[in-house]
């Protein structure tokens, strides 16, 4: 039986890398990708049919996904949209620049490669498109709301295509990590540090401070999990014959989604101030 063939960006770490080496080890035909080229010399290098594939950059999409084709004979199983990254900030602090560049990378990337993808799977009769959000794209959470709304946009971007493609063969499916152990933070604080380490007429300084100290901090979260619990829903939503349309990954990730259901938003807004 032909292996089945699937394009995951984001793979020089963390979820991406996991996933790709579980899925590889598992009989897929992995294209992992990654941004930087020293990244893809690295996945090549564990084996892997690494390429660069900037979601940022439409010629740099279209080139990975001519390289795929080529490779499967014009066939995609799937797809998973992994690569992303947080900016951290208070609105108020945050630029237009900053805030176009996450939706450039969380949102319009993504939109891009489902776009190119679809009338693959429409062809061949079958797909999944599996998109990684966050819990932070069903609950807020204060100084992330530039991250916050880009994974609220990934979710009604995903919402609208499921409703769009019922009836059809290709399912999608969103994922909904909580805290995972991956270098998000290491990345949310490289970001920080260009883009609001200097703001220092900010209200909210000593905010910024604390969090310099808790959450860009080099420590691990107790309540945060391993990347293989996010590849295991990733796996169930590949294999599947009836993949769910939402994977809660974690406790955390459970607890704020149910609180979001039987709460008002004042009563949520309490609990997220005495969690943060």
């Amino acid at each position: 039986m032909e292996s089945k063939s699937i394009l995951i960006t984001g793979c020089s770490s963390g979820i991406g890398f996991h996933a790709a080496a579980f899925l590889k080890d598992r009989g897929y035909r992995v294209f992992a990708t990654a941004r930087k080229p020293e990244d893809v010399e690295t996945l090549k290098a564990h084996g892997f049919d690494a390429l660069q594939l900037d979601v940022n950059d439409s010629p740099s999409i279209r080139r990975a996904l001519d390289h795929i084709l080529d490779a499967t004979d014009g066939t995609l199983y799937a797809l998973f949209n992994n690569a992303g990254y947080l900016q951290a900030g208070a609105v108020e602090d945050l630029s237009r620049d900053a805030e176009r560049a996450q939706f450039e990378t969380n949102v319009f990337g993504p939109m891009e490669l489902v776009r190119l993808t679809l009338p693959i799977m429409r062809r061949q009769g079958y797909g999944r498109i599996i998109q990684n959000s966050s819990i932070l794209g069903v609950v807020a959470m204060p100084f992330y709301g530039a991250y916050n709304a880009s994974k609220f946009a990934l979710e009604g971007f995903s919402n609208t295509l499921r409703q769009e493609l019922r009836g059809t063969p290709i399912h999608v499916s969103i994922l909904n990590p909580g805290p995972i152990t991956t270098h998000l933070r290491e990345n949310a604080f490289q970001v920080y540090q260009r883009t609001l380490k200097h703001t220092v007429a900010s209200p909210y300084q000593k905010t910024y401070k604390k969090m310099e100290q808790t959450y860009f901090a080099p420590q691990e979260r107790k309540i945060a999990q391993h990347p293989e619990a996010v590849v295991k829903k990733l796996l169930h939503a590949l294999e599947s014959p009836r993949p769910r349309t939402r994977y809660y990954i974690g406790l955390p990730a459970h607890i704020l989604a149910f609180l979001k259901r039987i709460l008002p938003d004042s009563a949520l807004d309490w609990v997220i101030y005495k969690i943060r």
